[in-house]
């Protein structure tokens, strides 16, 4: 009797089994455009089920004028394979930006359109993330200078003027008062600047979600005030390793922001408080082999009128504002503490709907809780 098909020649002549295996999103079209096969990672991309993708269309995930209709009319005209870059991905259910699209013609199935599907945001949120730390530590030396230099010399010259503000005429005193405002504005934003130091951390096992409630209170009862905040937490969430203070200190400042943005639309809107478990993204650990895997996410969500693509990517930098009276440094500081925790912070914002990521390491298992 003849032997049968092991299961490795099984896997090895399904080509389902082995686009399922892929992590790249993978369509096949028909000629009608059609979705005639979807693998599981584009089941995760489109955030549609395979049945879902395979009863529609191409027309049900791009709008009819989107640059993935004239590629695939290219396909079916020339032949071939074609890359297009930084595609937008947008409608209800997701949002991406900067997408690569590869696309090529089936011989031997006329008019159909093999597609896979390049999402290089997870890079770019890593980029960023190591200009986030040499922005951070350029200011975290700047402080310290400042603190040690200007701070000295500030003190003489505020008492300085002082003594004059009492030894010359009422004309000339203004201008002594006016030295020491300015000696005070200064002072303070060195004060802010110090924040930047090295200061000592008190890392530990913390639940996320009572920070987050911590944080929703303060809010509430201030700034946010009349702005609808939503809580959309994970109950089943491992802790998170960090200093509280600290995190505390980074989420108030992304809700303050969040509740700004909204009150310059003067429409009602609410902030979204949101964690999850996202398995995938991992960072080197500087002069190691070792990898630190970043699963915890907790996002800050508003209704704002969005982020200027011109302002996106030097968001964290220090000294941009995009306020009148604001000095920039709000956020830089939040780049800085992200990097003491070995986190990673991701950005994701249009008309309507801004996020703010937060990939958090969990407690190891080897650390003491408390």
């Amino acid at each position: 009797m003849k032997a049968g098909p092991t299961p490795e020649t099984d896997s090895r002549s399904d080509p389902g089994i082995l686009l399922d295996s892929l992590p790249v999103p993978v369509l096949e079209l028909g000629a009608d455009d059609s979705i005639r096969f979807a693998n599981s990672a584009a089941e995760e991309f489109f955030a549609m089920s395979r049945h879902q993708l395979c009863h529609g269309g191409l027309k049900d995930l791009v709008p009819e004028d989107h640059p993935l209709f004239l590629l695939v009319q290219h396909l079916r005209r020339e032949g071939g394979s074609v890359t297009e870059h930084e595609l937008v991905f947008s409608n209800p259910r997701f949002h991406r930006e900067g997408v690569t699209v590869q696309g090529a013609d089936v011989p031997d199935c006329p008019g159909s359109i093999l597609l896979t599907v390049h999402d290089s945001s997870t890079a770019r949120t890593l980029d960023r993330q190591m200009s986030f730390r040499s922005a951070a530590r350029s200011v975290s030396g700047m402080a310290a200078m400042l603190a040690h230099e200007v701070r000295n010399p500030l003190s003489g010259i505020k008492g300085a003027a002082q003594i004059l503000e009492n030894a010359v005429s009422d004309q000339d005193r203004e201008l002594a008062t006016l030295i020491c405002d300015e000696v005070d504005r200064i002072d303070a934003l060195v004060e802010r600047m110090g924040m930047f130091g090295e200061a000592p951390t008190d890392y530990r096992s913390l639940n996320i979600h009572r920070v987050l409630e911590h944080v929703k209170l303060l809010a509430s009862q201030g700034f946010a005030a009349g702005i609808r905040i939503v809580e959309r937490y994970d109950p089943s969430l491992p802790h998170v390793w960090g200093d509280r203070d600290q995190l505390v200190q980074v989420l108030l400042n992304l809700v303050k922001n969040a509740a700004e943005a909204i009150r310059e639309t003067e429409k009602p809107g609410e902030i979204t408080l949101a964690t999850s478990y996202r398995p995938g993204i991992r960072m080197a650990v500087p002069g190691t082999t070792q990898w630190r895997h970043l699963p915890l996410v907790v996002t800050v969500r508003d209704t704002g009128p969005g982020i200027s693509e011109t302002i996106r990517p030097h968001l964290f930098e220090p000294f941009l504002s995009t306020k009148m009276s604001g000095s920039g440094l709000g956020l830089a500081l939040v780049g800085k503490i992200m990097d003491d925790h070995g986190g990673v912070i991701e950005v994701e914002s249009r008309p309507g709907r801004t996020e703010i990521s937060l990939y958090l390491p969990v407690v190891a298992e080897d650390a003491v809780s408390s």
